[in-house]
């Protein structure tokens, strides 16, 4: 049995005084400035967890982290990734492959692909080949075009060899 899943998300820049650090794919990437949120708010991490979540037929990445929660104040977006692996591990999901984008003008990801791939790929339980980071710009048009914010998206395989795992109807 396989399963898509695709996961979108924004964050808009933080305001330089903040001092935040720009977390992409679970790195810091040097940049003037952060991403706002509640969490670390890892725009890519977000879009490639929600597509987990979709492609398993979970929800999303808000269902299960809210905004509202102190407990996600700051959040590693990395350990909110490996909480979703663990959920899909137990119903007998597998990651077969999947393809991040990030969307805007700057920072630039081809310094930092390898990087990434190599801190999310394990999570995943990937080899690095199976997962594609990559970016694009809007030739300066829309938020992202003015460098107000980033946007990214994700699209993910999930593998099950069995359809004895069955979600529970609490967790659909």
């Amino acid at each position: 049995m396989i399963r898509v899943g695709q996961g979108f998300d924004v964050h808009r820049f933080s305001a330089p005084e903040e001092g935040r650090p720009l977390v992409l794919m679970g790195i810091q990437v040097p940049h003037d400035r952060g991403l706002a949120g509640h969490s670390d708010a890892d725009v890519m991490l977000h879009a490639l967890t929600d597509a987990l979540l979709g492609a398993a037929g979970l929800g999303d990445i808000g269902q299960h982290f809210p905004d509202t929660d102190a407990a996600y104040k700051g959040a590693d977006s990395a350990e909110l990734l490996k909480n979703v692996m663990a959920k899909l591990h137990g119903f007998g999901w597998r990651v077969g492959n999947a393809d991040v984008l990030l969307i805007g003008e700057r920072p630039k990801v081809g310094p930092h692909r390898q990087a990434m791939r190599e801190r999310v790929a394990p999570i995943l339980g990937v080899e690095v080949e199976a997962l594609n980071v990559k970016a694009t710009t809007t030739e300066k048009l829309g938020f992202t075009g003015r460098g107000e914010g980033l946007a990214a998206q994700a699209v993910v395989l999930l593998i099950r060899s069995s359809a004895r795992f069955l979600l529970p109807e609490s967790d659909r």
